[in-house]
């Protein structure tokens, strides 16, 4: 189903065009003809086929979608009589079709370039096959599409994974992602992370300007480039976000987690997402527990879960204790007493 427009982000045919993905999924499109149509808005994240429409059939023809033309359509086009499949085109242009993309850089006749132009509908075209284009467009479609929502913290990768550092301003965000960089680790955002939700189950987190979003704001130090001070190893463009760490200031009154049980998560559009809450205070190393907890999240995921087995352990020892203390009690201190 196509999703509501009231909910999309402008998106217009030359923001299409000049969407720079990462380079396996680029789409190498150019304008044909129709360029008066290249401000026409993008609402729907799907795409759609138009044979059965190009052929005069029109029943539950979805023309608010992007239109992909593959070796099969533009066979019927090219070899299809003007005259009977102009009166076709006109009714098809009639609809309020955002633009045509047409694979393998195949050209269309000049009637139907011209029909389309006219009608300020643009017919793109790239030398990609269907089937590629099919799974690109989609991918940047959801990924330009995507809820998305901007969080004050810093973003770093430790140990593979996606690490979210949250708290109050001052508690020391920043410099714990700096002792983690120091370690080997990378930074994605600072101060500002861009988290969208793709596929309706993954949040992916980036930085919200490519010009700030490698530089960090240490205080009494300043801004500091991190390219020029740990290299660009030390950086990564985007990347899920697989944990969450909430520093605060220690409380005496609050009962901390001691035993890591309570699984705790934190929701973030729609989806949930572990979450530990880090008590900070003089002498607790953060970046060193951050990456023990990382890496225990990694056995958990792996199926091994530290804190339940030890409360495993712990239940079964107390139980062979209590069935020893019965056993004695039962038998030897009743011989005993004999």
């Amino acid at each position: 189903m196509d999703s509501d427009k009231k909910n999309m982000s402008k998106f217009t045919i030359l923001d299409l065009i000049n969407l720079e993905p990462e380079k396996p999924n680029a789409l190498d499109l150019r304008c044909l003809c129709g360029r008066k149509g290249l401000s026409k808005e993008i609402y729907s994240t799907e795409i759609n086929r138009p044979g059965m429409a190009l052929t005069g059939f029109f029943e539950k023809f979805v023309g608010e979608r992007i239109q992909i033309i593959g070796r099969g359509e533009f066979a019927y086009i090219e070899t299809t009589p003007q005259e009977e499949l102009m009166p076709k085109v006109v009714k098809l242009l009639e609809y309020d079709i955002p633009c045509f993309i047409i694979c393998y850089d195949l050209e269309p006749p000049t009637y139907f370039q011209a029909a389309a132009d006219e009608a300020g509908i643009p017919i793109l075209a790239t030398p990609l096959e269907t089937s590629a284009l099919s799974i690109r467009l989609l991918r940047a479609l959801d990924d330009v599409f995507a809820p998305k929502q901007t969080i004050h913290g810093v973003f770093v990768e430790v140990e593979g994974m996606g690490v979210l550092i949250q708290g109050e301003s001052g508690v020391g965000k920043s410099e714990t992602a700096l002792e983690l960089l120091d370690r080997g680790h990378r930074l994605i955002a600072d101060d500002a992370v861009m988290i969208k939700c793709l596929n309706g189950n993954q949040l992916w987190g980036h930085g919200t300007s490519k010009v700030m979003g490698h530089h960090m704001e240490i205080r009494g130090l300043g801004i500091i480039d991190i390219a020029q001070v740990y290299g660009l190893n030390a950086l990564r463009e985007r990347k899920p976000v697989e944990m969450i760490f909430q520093l605060e200031e220690w409380d005496s009154s609050k009962n901390y987690d001691r035993l890591g049980t309570s699984g705790e998560t934190a929701t973030l559009l729609g989806v949930s997402i572990p979450l530990i809450t880090l008590p900070v205070k003089p002498g607790r190393n953060i970046p060193i527990i951050i990456e023990a907890a990382v890496l225990n999240e990694r056995l958990k995921s792996q199926g091994v879960h530290a804190a339940k087995e030890f409360n495993k352990n712990l239940i079964q020892w107390i139980e062979s204790e209590n069935a020893r203390n019965l056993w004695f009690d039962r038998f030897v201190n009743r011989r005993g007493s004999k």
